[in-house]
Formats: C-alpha cells, structure tokens, sequence
C-alpha cells in the first residue's frame, strides 16, 4: 500500500474521529455551525447543486426551536433506580 493512502487513510479516521467527538460534547455549537454553513448555500440565484449540498450540511430541525441549546433529546427522563 502506498504512504499517501497510509496517510490519507489515517487522515480520514482523525477527521471522523474529531467530528464525533465534537457532536458528542458541544452539539449546540456542532448546529450553530452546520447552519452557518448551510445558510448561504440556500439563497435565492444559488444553482440547484448548492441548494442540494445545503440540505445535507444543515442540521435537522427541531421541535423546540433550539430552547434548550442542547442534545435535542427532549423526551422525559428515565426513572432513577
């Protein structure tokens, strides 16, 4: 196997590696940024490609209209043991 794909390869597991952890610890700045990023692709004039790569970048919506900021797990609490 060639160096380049070595470190291609090891380049990809970091970047899925960091995208995980940073879901996992701050998913309200993980949405802030998705739609940062997804915002401006959508706008009127953009070609239909643009639009398309929009909806796969933004974040789901929400029921609560982002009240809480959080992990969007807005379903009641378990029972404590």
């Amino acid at each position: 196997m060639p160096l380049w794909l070595q470190y291609v390869i090891v380049g990809l597991v970091v970047l899925l590696a960091l995208w995980m952890f940073l879901r996992r610890q701050f998913p309200g700045t993980v949405r802030r940024v998705r739609i940062a990023i997804a915002a401006p692709l959508v706008r009127d004039g953009r070609p239909a490609w643009m639009r398309r790569v929009a909806r796969v970048v933004a974040p789901p919506a929400s029921g609560n209209g982002g009240a809480c900021g959080g992990c969007d797990n807005c379903g009641p609490e378990p029972p404590r043991r």
